[in-house]
């Protein structure tokens, strides 16, 4: 499954990232605890689609609601909630990939 990142996703994701280079300046400074969890990454942006699997499917019927971890270009993912399949690709929806 693919997911098409929206302006929140993106909000989201690019908010708690950080470099490397940000972390040393930080220890450095005494300003970052050894040893803490970084999300690295690079940005995303609206429109980026990237690789998810699907966790939950709520209900039945046609398009339920589906919720996913999102696969990000770094040590972190995303968690996507009720999000619906939409083959147009608008932002916040998933595809299948193309086949053949």
């Amino acid at each position: 499954m693919l997911y098409v990142l929206n302006e929140a996703d993106v909000d989201a994701i690019n908010r708690r990232r950080t470099s490397g280079a940000s972390i040393a300046e930080r220890i450095k400074e005494e300003k970052w605890p050894l040893g803490a969890q970084a999300h690295i990454g690079n940005t995303v942006q609206v429109g980026d689609i990237c690789p998810a699997v699907a966790i939950r499917v709520w209900g039945d019927g046609e398009n339920p609601p589906v919720n996913f971890q999102v696969l990000l270009d770094g040590n972190d993912t995303y968690w996507a909630t009720s999000r619906h399949e939409d083959e147009s690709k608008s932002a916040g929806t998933w595809h299948w990939p193309a086949r053949g």
